[in-house]
């Protein structure tokens, strides 16, 4: 597949580049200021800045380009825009708040626990550049719990992306932690929704959990 890499030269993008490469994939690599042009490809892969982002994947999109969105601080305007741009494009758009797969999966079993235990907190971790604040996992996360569940978010340096959920009852206490230690983390995900990119309708599809079964 020859993917539009935005963001190559970003935390994510410099790792992610030459993993694709060696998954078999032509990657042309976007960095800041670079012009974005989507002829040639058939996919578009963003990890760029939540005020890039949306503009990227618009161009992207009205080029015929289905795309990968991995950048976070969209919110539900955003989502509901560029679905709609998608949609009338006739390609899929796929965004997720966290590409590590074991990220999901605490969120899966957040959810699963929260149907069971009357009260719950998040705790999210990251590394101090980053923009948004609560990071979009943790907002993930606290949809699916439901209620109003507060967040608590740490930005320190040394820190990658870390999150737990706990969860208080009567006499006990249930912690579900993900840890990401390093960007490598997100490949395995990213890999997974370009292969999944051509089945996904026209549109919006949004989080990891929609292509991981």
């Amino acid at each position: 597949m020859k993917v539009l890499l935005l963001g190559a030269g970003g935390k994510v993008g410099s790792v992610l580049g030459p993993r694709l490469e060696a998954a078999g994939h032509d990657v042309t690599g976007v960095g800041r200021g670079d012009a974005v042009e989507p002829g040639g490809h058939d996919a578009a892969v963003d990890f760029t800045t939540p005020e890039a982002v949306r503009p990227n994947v618009e161009r992207c999109l009205a080029g015929g380009l289905a795309c990968v969105v991995g950048t976070t601080g969209l919110d539900d305007n955003d989502l509901e825009a560029l679905g709609a741009s998608a949609r009338d494009a006739g390609v899929a758009v796929f965004v997720a708040p966290n590409f590590a797969l074991g990220a999901v999966l605490m969120m899966r079993f957040a959810a699963e626990a929260a149907r069971h235990m009357p009260r719950a907190e998040i705790v999210e971790l990251h590394h101090e550049t980053k923009l948004d604040s609560p990071s979009g996992t943790a907002k993930a996360t606290a949809r699916l719990i439901s209620g109003d569940v507060p967040i608590h978010s740490v930005r320190l340096p040394g820190l990658v992306a870390h999150q737990e959920v706990l969860f208080g009852g009567d006499g006990q206490l249930l912690t579900i932690r993900h840890d990401t230690l390093s960007r490598e983390a997100f490949v395995p995900g990213v890999l997974l929704a370009l292969d999944r990119l051509p089945t996904l309708p026209p549109g919006l599809t949004v989080g990891l959990e929609a292509v991981l079964g």
